[in-house]
Parts: structure tokens; C-alpha cells; sequence
């Protein structure tokens, strides 16, 4: 399992607006990606700033490549990114998963109303 790590920042007023702009691109694409196990967005509010950490998990690199294309290592935007973030970063980190306790988050998130709930719609047949 390959994991996928995109970071930005948006002025603290702009961040619920741009969680929203995420479930309706980025989101979605990862969701409809054959391949895709979840997607997870962090935020850190500090000061004026919202950091936002977009980690999404794959099954494989192919899978991967399904949604990023050839150069995995480059981070993904849409039109709209540049009104929110304050930077566009280049690129994304990728990691290998060797541990983790994704069966527990699994069950946790399809608990989760509507948008919150589960990552992917391969998984929501697991969580039912």
C-alpha cells in the first residue's frame, strides 16, 4: 500500500470554503480511481494560516499512476487552487505503508455522516 501526501496553506478564512472546493475536485477524483483505499484532509488552523494535509492511500504505484500519470512525483491542481492556496507546491511525498490500523479507521469513518463518511466507495461495502 502506497500512501500519497499533498501539503497546503490557505488564509484561515478561506479554509472551510477550500474543504469544501477539495470534496467536489480532488476528492472525487481519488474516490473514482480504481486503486484508491481512502483519502483523509487534515487542517492545522495557526494564526492567520490553515494548514491543509491532503493523504490519500493506494493499493499499488499503478494504481497511483491511474490518478497522478506518469510523473507521480507532482503534486495535482485545479482551476480553482491558486484563489485559496497561498503557495502551490511542486510536488507531494510518497510512502510505503508497512504498519497501520486501517481496519479501525475504516470502521470509524463509515460511521461519519454524508461527506465525512468513508474515503471510497470499495470500502463502503466493507463498512456495511
Amino acid at each position: 500500500m502506497m500512501a500519497r501526501i499533498w501539503r497546503g496553506v490557505t488564509p484561515k478564512a478561506k479554509a472551510a470554503e477550500y474543504v469544501e472546493y477539495l470534496k467536489k475536485t480532488g476528492v472525487r477524483d481519488y474516490r473514482s480511481t480504481v486503486g484508491n483505499l481512502g483519502v483523509l484532509i487534515l487542517l492545522r488552523p495557526e494564526n492567520e494560516h490553515t494548514e491543509f494535509v491532503v493523504l490519500s492511500l493506494w493499493e499499488s504505484w499503478d494504481a497511483l499512476r491511474s490518478f497522478a500519470g506518469d510523473d507521480v512525483e507532482a503534486a495535482k491542481y485545479y482551476p480553482e487552487d491558486a484563489q485559496f492556496l497561498l503557495h502551490l507546491e511542486p510536488n507531494v511525498t510518497h510512502h510505503e505503508v508497512t504498519v497501520g490500523i486501517a481496519d479501525k479507521a475504516l470502521e470509524f469513518a463509515a460511521d461519519l455522516p454524508g461527506e465525512l463518511g468513508v474515503a471510497c466507495p470499495a470500502l463502503t461495502k466493507t463498512a456495511q
